[in-house]
């Protein structure tokens, strides 16, 4: 097997984030359920956009955070994700470009806008998030490039982007395809909500075709529909090679095979929970890549996630490694 080019390939929903801080009364003259994450239409998103004060506008989406923050630990990565050929999807593409990533999807032309996240942040720093999809959901089959998933030792797929029936079929042919040039795939289950809508299909990828999963408490008992964290890391357990779950500031526990290591969370102040999850799973993969023990890709990833929760925004505002130094 040739060396890998990329230490990691992402594929998700290439998502515009919008983030501002709110009030919680915002919350409720919006009808919107704090914590929460709702899929919108059209009408919603500019409805929500206008209403908003002035915020922070980035490229965004699970597993593209993920990628610009592991490509900022020094990971080799690369992203596949759809933009719309206009204004949003310029600025995605720079951004996401301008952290060192290899973004080569080509957008789409003459179809919906490029999707967009809006994210509202309490002064308690929980996040909630209403996502309009837009051209990310066009994501299909064609838009996989074979050589480049051959040549990335991770493909990691983004559960949110689980929802249309084209992205499914894709995500299960990029796994046949790295499978078969000895690569790895790894899964973000996403949100819980995601979850109970596949769970099904979940439950079949992780058990057939997943190597390596991420996911929260909620989570992974929404996958096994036990009320326990400790029933369902039983359950993955006996499912897939590697499972990284995080339990917010309980930390995170790491099991594969005989291996259970519990990592603790990195002590910071909470501005904004935003990514949170995206950070811990890229320092967890930039380290993977460089071959350390679970313990060390755990509390690299513990350390991502606080530096990203310190301030607003899902990506670090500053130089991440120095940030991370001793």
């Amino acid at each position: 097997m040739q060396p890998a080019r990329f230490d990691l390939l992402g594929i998700g929903n290439a998502i515009v984030d919008v983030v501002a801080p709110v009030e919680h009364a915002f919350l409720s003259r919006h009808d919107m359920t704090p914590g929460g994450m709702s899929l919108i239409d059209t009408e919603r998103a500019e409805a929500l956009y206008a209403a908003m004060p002035p915020g922070q506008e980035s490229s965004g989406g699970s597993v593209a955070n993920s990628c610009a923050v592991a490509a900022m630990l020094g990971a080799r990565v690369a992203y596949l994700g759809k933009v719309a050929d206009d204004e949003l999807g310029a600025v995605f593409r720079h951004d996401i470009a301008a952290t060192g990533v290899h973004f080569p999807t080509a957008p789409l032309v003459g179809g919906a806008p490029t999707a967009r996240c809006l994210i509202v942040v309490t002064p308690d720093g929980q996040r909630t998030m209403h996502t309009y999809l837009g051209a990310a959901v066009s994501f299909g089959e064609a838009d996989l490039d074979p050589a480049l998933i051959g040549e990335s030792a991770v493909t990691y797929l983004e559960g949110y982007l689980f929802d249309p029936p084209s992205a499914q079929f894709a995500f299960r042919r990029a796994a046949e395809i790295a499978h078969a040039a000895g690569r790895q795939v790894a899964l973000s289950l996403s949100d819980a909500f995601c979850v109970h809508r596949h769970r099904a299909a979940f439950r079949e990828m992780v058990r057939e075709q997943v190597d390596i999963l991420f996911a929260n408490e909620a989570e992974i008992c929404s996958l096994y529909e036990v009320n326990s964290f400790g029933e369902a890391a039983d359950a993955v357990h006996s499912e897939v090679t590697l499972a990284a779950l995080t339990r917010s500031e309980m930390g995170s526990v790491i099991l594969r095979g005989g291996e259970r290591v519990a990592v603790a969370a990195e002590p910071t102040t909470v501005v904004d929970t935003t990514g949170a999850g995206d950070a811990f799973a890229a320092g967890f993969l930039a380290a993977y890549a460089r071959g350390e023990t679970l313990g060390a890709c755990g509390r690299l990833g513990s350390r991502a996630a606080a530096a990203v929760i310190a301030q607003y925004g899902a990506r670090p505002l500053g130089d991440l490694r120095t940030m991370l130094e001793d």
